[in-house]
């Protein structure tokens, strides 16, 4: 939203979706006058009518790409083919390594000397879609989990915006990743 204010991004946020009422990024939505929507998971029986619901809601905003920020679901075929080549997702990790949940807290646990974040297109396997961009940063020997989350955010907040001013240019095609297109490689001293 605030890169798209300042012109990074040559385009509109047209719409805000969210499962969860407390999301941060509804509160983003009204500080920027952006129409928003809460869509509760609980509400629905299954993960396919949760996400019917998820395709007319978001249509109705007619968007040229679907970003996942921050969103917490596994999405169903019902979502995934209803937006194929315009959907993209941030995965804090430098995928195909730890695709899932507790990606800060494996690389610490491992004592990977590298972690980062990953640009992917969605589909229908969790983590799994074709790589779009990773930002890699070094992770330090004593590496705390907060401090190496905040470190994340930031690399996060620097590629995200970058990507996605790529596809709103033209400039990066969702429809030829993964068929030979370069990947974006970043590498952040954070």
């Amino acid at each position: 939203m605030q890169a798209c204010e300042v012109r990074a991004i040559d385009g509109n946020v047209v719409g805000v979706i969210s499962n969860n009422a407390d999301a941060f990024g509804l509160e983003r939505a009204k500080n920027f006058n952006i129409p928003s929507k809460v869509i509760n998971h609980n509400d629905y029986d299954s993960r396919e009518s949760f996400d019917a619901e998820l395709v007319t809601s978001i249509n109705k905003f007619e968007p040229n790409l679907v970003v996942l920020a921050g969103f917490m679901r596994i999405l169903s075929p019902v979502m995934t083919s209803a937006f194929q080549d315009m959907i993209i997702n941030i995965h804090p990790s430098l995928l195909p390594k730890y695709p899932g949940l507790d990606t800060h807290e494996q690389v610490i646990a491992n004592k990977d000397t590298q972690h980062g974040v990953t640009v992917h297109s969605v589909s229908e396997e969790l983590d799994a879609g074709p790589i779009v961009a990773q930002a890699r940063i070094s992770v330090n020997v004593d590496q705390k989990l907060d401090e190496l989350v905040e470190r994340i955010h930031k690399a996060e907040h620097l590629l995200f915006p970058k990507v996605i001013s790529m596809i709103a240019s033209g400039e990066l095609n969702l429809k030829k990743t993964g068929l030979g297109q370069e990947v974006i490689y970043e590498n952040y001293e954070i």
